[in-house]
């Protein structure tokens, strides 16, 4: 038997853990054609069908599940072993892989990667975003940022962006001179109202909060939409009353465009972490994204 390539057993093992050539293609960077090929490869070399492959699914066979389960601790320690020659580096390189929640990727991020991308030259960053829960390590991603309530367990997380954000509301000033402001979270029940609908299918009740008091409401509205921008669009132009992240409407409300609604009603919560395993090794861009954020929080 041929010996199999190091670079197949790797990109097998990544379809196998994805359950998909596109989405483990998404994080690899590379195409789905390549990492098809390369599992056929392995398969030939070893003589044994690794996965299922349906138009809908890849499932590891019994085989397959076997060589993962062994492959995985296996590769890790490879990976780590080729890492550590980044420590007599004068800076790092290698690729950072995160997941990361939409608003954290367009309100936090950006300035963030500018710096540390600016800071450290050999390292890419590789960033997808994903509103659902996932497991980020068995898709393959070095690290995640998430709100303190989706935390996994028996993870170290960093803090990382602003400590306290907000859930603001606001309306055009024309709605708000022809429908009247609000006074209480009730009474959006007698207004128009612009509501956001998760990836999942999911369209959460408002939760406004003053003083420890909270108010749930499920209010009407012209439109449910899954985009932000639509959502700020259609308020920008008198359609109703939205209700979302601060820094989403923040350019809105510096222009006039928007006016904020029930301000003293807008609930705060903690920022986002970055977390990631305590117990495995940490990769040179991992270490250094984590020092850089301790860096600027100092």
């Amino acid at each position: 038997m041929i010996e199999p390539d190091l670079a197949d057993l790797d990109a097998s093992t990544a379809v196998a853990r994805h359950r998909s050539f596109r989405g483990a293609a998404t994080v690899r960077g590379a195409s789905a054609s390549t990492l098809s090929e390369a599992v056929r490869r392995l398969e030939m070399r070893l003589g044994v069908r690794l996965l299922n492959r349906t138009t809908r699914s890849v499932t590891p066979t019994e085989a397959g599940a076997r060589l993962l389960e062994r492959l995985v601790p296996a590769l890790n320690e490879v990976a780590a072993a080729v890492d550590a020659v980044n420590g007599f580096r004068d800076s790092p390189t290698g690729t950072l892989r995160l997941n990361v929640p939409t608003a954290v990727a367009r309100l936090i991020l950006p300035p963030i990667v500018e710096g540390f991308l600016q800071a450290n030259p050999g390292i890419t960053m590789e960033i997808a975003t994903e509103d659902s829960l996932i497991d980020v390590l068995a898709a393959g991603f070095d690290a995640g940022i998430r709100y303190d309530e989706r935390l996994e367990q028996d993870m170290i997380a960093v803090p990382i962006g602003p400590r306290i954000q907000h859930y603001a509301g606001a309306a055009a000033p024309a709605y708000l001179a022809a429908h009247g402001r609000p006074d209480h979270p009730k009474d959006l029940l007698g207004h128009a109202c612009i509501r956001h609908r998760f990836a999942s299918g999911v369209t959460v009740a408002w939760e406004l909060e003053r003083n420890g008091e909270i108010v749930r409401i499920s209010p009407p509205g012209p439109l449910v939409a899954t985009s932000i921008d639509l959502e700020i669009s259609a308020a920008v132009a008198g359609l109703g009353v939205i209700k979302c992240f601060e820094g989403y409407l923040a350019p809105a409300l510096a222009s006039g465009a928007l006016a904020p609604v029930l301000e003293d009603w807008w609930q705060s919560f903690a920022g986002p972490f970055l977390y990631y395993a305590g117990r495995r090794h940490i990769p040179a861009p991992l270490r250094a994204f984590i020092d850089f954020i301790k860096g600027r929080g100092r």
